[in-house]
């Protein structure tokens, strides 16, 4: 059943709330346990907060109509929701009309400067070329937690000018999105365990997008008789949940490289053990110590025992102040050089403090990055501030198609060992060793360049 709004985590709230008890035996009435949320004729269960857009009915729809020169506006419902299934049709037929459903979200009435702001998961409608309807945004706080790059087949399931059927799951920690049956995105997070439903009208940026219309109907809910459905089981999952695998990743190939609480699986990259100094663990998280600034000279650069060929490696990084590492793959070991181990490298680094930002060609030594051969293609908006945490994620599929992500966002792709990769080679550091990067295996390393770096939510699996 419905469970009663949570005091802790939401402030005063609108004084028509009812009890959660009321709000049960309405549901129950309701066949199959489904409960509309919009009776077709009347707002008297919505309010309006956050901006001044409007919102009125037209036939058997609620109708969002944008304004100009005012915030995001929201229609909450009355009520709040913890763990639910989410149905609903939405509609709009421009392109300026961004649009959202908060779910498990929180309104404060005196913040954003007395307008009311509403924060938490929104599930993305995106109508623009972007093309990241289904997504998981998180207003008014972290920004993007699941966009839409992380799966493209999802970006063809909107429809313009037409009704599209979402379907929302937020069950215990776990939310699940579907647009016209695809799967859309799967995130794993313990932010929020309940809050407000309500449907977003974006702002505008040009008095010739207002009235702009976004339709919303059939909009009804499920919470308690739960009948899930089976995302796709080549999903990634974006989980924050710390050193811990859902149920989903275990069942589908996904296992740690980080317990969180020991060096089990990795080694130094020129010894038998792992550093005696250096490298630390505390609290969930794997640290490499600060010391000369220099590559691989204190505690030295540490790497998987086991090796990979093709695989999804997705990890999660936080710099200090001007610090430099990288996560390198296709690490042999085999060429006998000084300093830290040659391989493939997403370059971690502060791109404003480090001077290796401003080296190599056009910016190819700069953060997500494949070091000195490939500009990672990003924009300042995806990237955390340094002292937070950023994600990483590094897929190589069997046909040596290779692709770097940054908080979500794909940022370049190639392909090993083609006519364009080597000749990359040919102009980089690395035109001294033989098929540089071409082997069909290798470790994955962690590097010591001298500067403090984190790593935590480090997972993989082969493909």
């Amino acid at each position: 059943m419905m469970r009663p709004f949570y005091l802790f985590s939401i402030p005063l709230m609108f004084i028509f709330l009812t009890t959660a008890c009321e709000t049960s035996q309405q549901q129950e009435q309701e066949e199959d346990g489904w409960k509309s949320l919009f009776d077709g004729q009347s707002l008297d269960n919505w309010k309006i907060v956050g901006g001044e857009a409007d919102y009125v009915i037209e036939d058997d729809a609620i109708v969002g109509i944008s304004k100009y020169n005012t915030p995001n506006s929201f229609l909450l419902h009355k009520y709040t929701f913890e763990d639910f299934i989410l149905e609903l049709d939405i509609k709009v037929e421009h392109a300026s009309s961004n649009s959202g459903v908060q779910i498990r979200s929180i309104y404060e009435p005196e913040g954003n400067e007395g307008q009311g702001l509403v924060y938490g998961y929104q599930v993305e409608l995106d109508p623009t070329d972007r093309a990241w309807t289904g997504g998981i945004y998180d207003e008014a706080r972290r920004g993007w937690l699941y966009p839409l790059s992380l799966n493209p087949k999802a970006q063809e399931a909107f429809k313009m000018g037409e009704y599209n059927h979402f379907r929302i799951e937020a069950i215990d920690n776990e939310i699940r999105t579907w647009v016209n049956g695809a799967p859309a995105a799967y995130l794993v997070d313990d932010k929020d365990a309940a809050g407000f439903i309500g449907l977003q009208v974006h702002s505008i940026g040009s008095q010739k997008e207002e009235g702009q219309k976004t339709f919303f109907r059939n909009i009804r809910i499920k919470t308690k008789n739960f009948d899930p459905k089976t995302p796709d089981s080549s999903m990634f999952v974006v989980n924050t949940i710390l050193n811990k695998l859902s149920d989903f990743e275990e069942d589908h190939g996904w296992r740690l490289l980080f317990d969180g609480k020991s060096n089990d699986g990795w080694k130094s990259a020129h010894k038998d053990d792992f550093p005696d100094v250096g490298w630390t663990i505390n609290e969930g998280v794997l640290t490499i110590e600060a010391s000369d600034g220099g590559e691989s000279t204190n505690a030295g650069d540490i790497v998987t025992t086991e090796k990979f060929s093709a695989f999804d490696l997705a990890f999660e990084f936080k710099m200090t102040e001007g610090a430099n590492s990288g996560v390198k793959y296709f690490v042999t070991l085999k060429e006998g050089n000084e300093g830290s181990a040659i391989g493939l490298e997403y370059q971690i680094l502060d791109d404003e403090k480090h001077p290796d930002a401003k080296m190599g060609r056009d910016g190819n030594r700069t953060l997500a990055s494949l070091y000195d051969l490939i500009t990672a293609e990003k924009q300042e908006r995806f990237i955390k501030p340094i002292g937070e945490w950023n994600s990483g994620r590094i897929v190589v599929t069997p046909d040596n198609m290779v692709t770097h992500y940054l908080n979500g966002t794909k940022v370049l792709s190639y392909e090993r060992g083609s006519e364009s990769y080597r000749n990359l080679v040919a102009q980089s550091k690395y035109d001294q060793w033989d098929a540089f990067g071409e082997a069909p295996e290798g470790h994955i390393l962690l590097q010591d360049h001298g500067d403090e770096v984190s790593f935590r939510n480090i997972k993989l699996k082969e493909l």
